[in-house]
């Protein structure tokens, strides 16, 4: 038996198979390696979205209609894209098909911004339940993705349908502006002066809330609906309730006091507004200053969940 030859060949075998097994422990260490370092690698952070209101808080729309829309927004690292939209459910059935989709390109590379739209929910838009979508794309490849339930109906299909009109500003009894028309180019008033705001809503029935109230334009708060009514940055002129009323209705912002008709006015500098039933006082946030206020009118109606609201501006000289 030739043992040199026998012993090669073991030898030969032994370093085969000592490179195999090297080499395996190469593989198994570098695989181990990126494993770790994915496990390591952090997960990137989304884009998140606070203060969301969809339709003036009632995730309804109406066809032909406004249709507002809010999110506070704060990018993961810059929003690269915010998109809305109204999409059919599966399991739903409609007239028509029907998609409606919107993107707001001047929101690109901010990092944190108040997204307050208006749009108009388009006359064709088959009544239904939908997909609200609001997305926010960010710049680090992450998605937020909200999805709510909305329903939009024919104006003439709702319970209610409160209108706010005869809007009239006075100033020591003089009218100054009424419904949409502004006998002064500017509506000012002044420290001492009286002002009165006089509104009213129609079309109603049931159980509703109405308030009047001023609000800084520096405040940045622009509340559309009283369920996301702050009440440490608004000043309430007026506040009525009403329960049971007949369909098509109206209320104002009249109420009695002391058995007379009024309640609609307040003194520019007033220590305390005149909510119910217990009064706020004006300071902190609302603190009287020189500056651009808003008239802001926020009625619900609480037994059909629908809302309406009007702005219109004041300025006040509180020198």
């Amino acid at each position: 038996m030739n043992t040199s030859r026998i012993s090669n060949k073991y030898t030969s075998l032994a370093i085969r198979s000592m490179k195999i097994i090297v080499a395996l422990i190469i593989i198994m260490t570098t695989f181990q390696a990126c494993k770790k370092d994915k496990e390591a690698e952090p997960e990137k952070s989304i884009p998140t979205a606070t203060n969301v209101e969809i339709g003036s808080g009632n995730k309804l729309a109406l066809r032909g209609r406004d249709f507002h829309f809010n999110a506070d927004v704060v990018a993961a690292t810059k929003i690269k894209d915010v998109q809305v939209k109204i999409l059919q459910k599966s399991s739903e059935k409609y007239t028509a098909p029907w998609k409606f989709e919107l993107n707001w390109a001047e929101y690109k590379s901010a990092k944190n911004t108040n997204v307050h739209k208006h749009f108009t929910i388009p006359a064709e838009a088959p009544e239904g339940k939908y997909d609200f979508y609001f997305i926010v794309l960010d710049e680090n490849g992450t998605k937020l993705e909200i999805k709510e339930d909305l329903s939009i109906i024919d104006p003439v299909n709702v319970p209610v349908d409160p209108k706010i009109g005869r809007d009239i500003i006075s100033r020591n009894g003089t009218m100054i502006y009424y419904t949409n028309t502004f006998v002064e180019p500017e509506l000012i008033v002044k420290k001492g002066d009286e002002l009165t705001l006089h509104a009213q809503v129609s079309d109603i029935k049931g159980d509703g809330i109405l308030y009047s109230i001023l609000i800084k334009k520096s405040a940045n708060y622009n509340p559309e609906s009283i369920d996301n009514l702050n009440l440490s940055k608004a000043i309430v002129v007026t506040k009525v309730t009403h329960t049971g009323l007949a369909a098509a209705s109206k209320v104002s912002t009249l109420k009695q006091v002391n058995g007379v008709y009024g309640g609609e006015s307040i003194k520019i500098g007033a220590d305390k507004d005149n909510n119910e039933p217990a009064v706020n006082p004006i300071d902190g946030d609302k603190a009287w200053e020189s500056g651009k206020y808003n008239w802001v009118i926020l009625y619900k109606n609480t037994t059909h969940n629908v809302s309406s609201y009007k702005v219109i501006p004041i300025t006040i000289d509180f020198k």
